[in-house]
């Protein structure tokens, strides 16, 4: 039967006696072999026993060898293609062989979704998913590589801001679809030249800086508000962010009792947990207003350090489904924060604003920008100052009367 050889790669067609088929019959596959690991291709030709046994003999010409062959011809030209132009792997392969197929930028971000999804890489693959709906949208289910150029690239950017998208949006699609382009250009399915991309070609917009903090006078408005229960609980949840160092819904929701030690809950982001020298442990003060929210809705504590705080997650979740359950709380705390802002008279503000309030209160109240840095847990201080909201009216026109004040 046929086999291929090449650098350490082989090729070879194989009877699949794992599973017989109801038929009576098994499949016939071409394995590929590298570095002792398998994969298969499957043929869409089916043996029986003594079929194969002649066929590998050659005692009988089988009807079936020439879907077989052209199958085995397709697997050993892209096998040799990666091998001449490079070090093989089986993701190359998989690519050349899929985008043989179906060569699209809508079919190359639908095998990365499926790879982020089994990944369990939860927000990349949502954004993802968002960036091809979007881009769909606007050049339709067939875009060819060919099509994205950087004029291409510059329509689509005008399009997505009229249709009401934000800047830190059109970012985040843009550099995913960048994403995927770079691995075309990697597998030998875009050159170096047609890359749209880079200096000489489209620039990705800069995120807008968004200033999400509230004053302190809002502040105290959101925790004097009194209303329906279910207002006040979602209120809370905000608050006990706020007071939290900022942190974020996803981790908050993640805390369990045994984050708790002397008085401070401990915690990494999970945002940076694996980012490699990034990850640092965050402490943040368990004051009585934090207290009172975890005894007004928290999970009654049972003296196991493994019963999350707050009874949103049961903690046998797969990562999407605990992903799902986080969404579902931000989605109705949103709802219930812009009806509490339209109650009290304040601008509607979200979850995210938690984060950005605790650092600008405390750099208004003369904290170091290292120490809301350290509590923020970020890397650098340049980071630290994009969640600043600069100074206050109020402070401004002070400081513009020392213009004057010439005594």
């Amino acid at each position: 039967m046929l086999k291929y050889r090449k650098d350490g790669v082989s090729v070879i067609v194989v009877l699949d006696r794992r599973r017989k088929k109801n038929n009576g019959l098994f499949p016939v596959k071409i394995e590929i072999v590298y570095r002792r690991i398998q994969k298969y291709i499957p043929t869409d030709v089916d043996m029986s026993e003594q079929e194969w046994s002649k066929a590998v003999t050659g005692s009988r010409v089988v009807k079936k060898l020439p879907e077989i062959e052209r199958v085995f011809n397709h697997v050993r030209e892209t096998v040799d293609g990666i091998v001449c132009s490079g070090k093989f792997s089986f993701s190359k392969f998989h690519f050349r062989i899929d985008s043989a197929l179906d060569c699209t930028v809508n079919a190359s971000m639908r095998r990365m979704m499926q790879r982020l999804h089994d990944e369990g890489k939860v927000n990349s693959y949502y954004r993802c998913r968002s960036t091809l709906l979007n881009i769909e949208g606007f050049a339709g289910a067939d875009i060819c590589f060919s099509d994205i150029t950087w004029q291409w690239l510059r329509d689509c950017e005008r399009h997505w801001v009229k249709d009401g998208k934000s800047l830190t949006t059109v970012n985040i699609y843009m550099k995913t679809l960048k994403c995927v382009l770079y691995e075309a250009m990697r597998d030998g399915y875009i050159s170096e030249d047609n890359f749209p991309f880079g200096k000489s070609g489209y620039t990705v917009p800069k995120p807008s800086s968004r200033k999400l903090a509230l004053t302190k006078q809002q502040i105290k408005k959101i925790m004097e508000y009194s209303g329906p229960p279910k207002l006040e609980m979602y209120r809370d949840l905000w608050l006990f962010s706020y007071l939290c160092n900022g942190i974020n819904f996803r981790d908050m929701l993640f805390l369990k009792y045994g984050n708790i030690m002397n008085g401070e809950i401990c915690f990494i982001r999970s945002k940076t947990m694996y980012a490699y020298g990034r990850s640092k442990v965050i402490r943040a003060v368990v004051c009585p207003e934090m207290q009172r929210i975890m005894q007004r809705w928290g999970n009654v504590p049972d003296g196991s350090p493994e019963t999350f705080i707050f009874p949103f997650l049961r903690g046998d979740e797969d990562s999407f489904k605990a992903a799902i359950a986080v969404r579902q709380v931000i989605g109705k705390c949103n709802n219930a924060l812009k009806l509490i802002a339209s109650q009290i008279g304040i601008p509607p503000f979200t979850t995210y604003a938690a984060r950005h309030s605790f650092a600008t209160v405390m750099q208004r109240s003369g904290v170091a920008v290292s120490f809301i840095s350290e509590s923020l847990g970020h890397s650098s201080l340049s980071v630290t100052e994009n969640y600043l909201a600069g100074f206050d009216r109020e402070t401004r026109f002070r400081n513009a009367s020392f213009l004057t004040d010439l005594n």
